[in-house]
């Protein structure tokens, strides 16, 4: 059971070597690196390599660890008790499971993906170590121990929001992805426009490492935003020529707002473009 990438997703050699250590290692995959680098669609792409079904569990400020494993619905049953509704007599029927709990029964070894885990309360990370460290816990409305048939592949993603206790890093295996390069670059945009015009990506790809660079922007472009720019490009058949001007005047780029999120780096630009101006003039 190995991991090579897909068709669909470039990974780097770094990369393909943390995904299949922590495979061997039976050790979650702890992820990080700047949004918008593809950390979440790597847990779908080991999925669709391995043929093996993905179970997603997105972590919010307000979830709480117990939700992974189960939840028990007391008010249901209380109301159906007073209406006499005759399930009431199995506890079972009041039990959700959770996604480590689905991860657990799966009959055939699953990918887990916990997202963005570092949006929790800091104390997440440390009430899921015995249960990702036995793979079972204890349900004590039914009294019984859920066991995990099989070991599953636990890709555990971060913005570092929030730093993790190191309890939990210790029984990760660690991966940063990197920003990609121009040449990486090049490849992912192949994956997904296949027929783009060679000249357009290079000059779309040379104005937004440009963007990147430049100094005191509060939230640089990401992989997903160069993606959405080039499809509006293409949409709005804008051609290389208009992406080569670099008129002091424009130099917000056309359809800057799949770049650009927010007003302050677009006041940026404008501040940029307006000093250029007066050094010209």
């Amino acid at each position: 059971m190995r991991f090579d990438g897909t068709e669909n997703y470039i990974a780097t050699p770094d990369l393909k070597v943390a995904v299949n250590a922590a495979i061997t290692l039976e050790r979650p995959l702890l992820i990080k690196g700047e949004p918008g680098t593809g950390k979440t669609v790597l847990a779908e792409e080991i999925a669709r390599a391995l043929n093996a079904p993905l179970l997603t569990w997105h972590i919010k400020s307000t979830t709480k660890a117990a939700q992974g494993l189960y939840e028990y619905d007391a008010v249901s049953r209380l109301r159906d008790s007073q209406l006499g509704d005759p399930r009431v007599s199995d506890i079972k029927n009041y039990i959700r499971q959770g996604k480590l709990w689905q991860a657990f029964a799966s009959e055939t070894r699953p990918v887990l993906l916990i997202d963005e885990i570092d949006k929790a309360d800091i104390e997440f990370p440390n009430d899921l170590l015995l249960e990702l460290d036995r793979m079972e816990f204890f349900v004590y409305e039914t009294g019984e121990t859920i066991k995990a048939r099989q070991r599953p592949i636990v890709v555990i993603t971060s913005n570092n929001e929030k730093e993790l206790p190191d309890a939990f890093l210790r029984r990760c295996f660690f991966h940063f992805i990197k920003f990609p390069d121009r040449e990486t670059m090049e490849d992912i945009v192949a994956v997904h426009f296949p027929n783009i015009k060679k000249r357009l990506v290079a000059e779309a790809l040379a104005l937004f490492f440009e963007i990147r660079d430049v100094p005191g922007l509060k939230k640089k472009p990401s992989t997903s935003e160069l993606l959405d720019w080039l499809k509006l490009l293409l949409s709005e058949e804008i051609g290389p020529e208009l992406l080569m001007e670099r008129d002091p005047k424009k130099l917000i780029p056309p359809l800057h707002g799949a770049l650009l999120k927010n007003e302050q780096d677009v006041h940026l630009f404008e501040r940029l473009a307006f000093m250029n101006r007066r050094e010209r003039g």
